[in-house]
């Protein structure tokens, strides 16, 4: 996932480059680049937040219940 976001970023950055002016070059990289990568990060991230946010909630259930039972 992270070699289509470098690959995706590279490509933007080179016609970034080619643009005529400073301002057009920034915004190109910007919403033609970093912009979608965000968004496409964000997506694909999301099964990865969630399973990793469940794993939280567990160890925390977990760590309740042994400090109930040490009572």
């Amino acid at each position: 996932m992270y070699l289509i976001a470098i690959a995706w970023l590279y490509v933007a950055l080179l016609a970034a480059v080619t643009d005529n002016s400073v301002v057009g070059g920034v915004l190109t990289f910007v919403f033609y680049g970093l912009a979608p990568m965000t968004l496409f990060l964000w997506l694909f991230g999301t099964p990865t937040r969630r399973r990793r946010q469940r794993q939280r909630e567990a160890n925390d259930l977990n760590d309740r219940a042994e400090t109930d039972g040490d009572q």
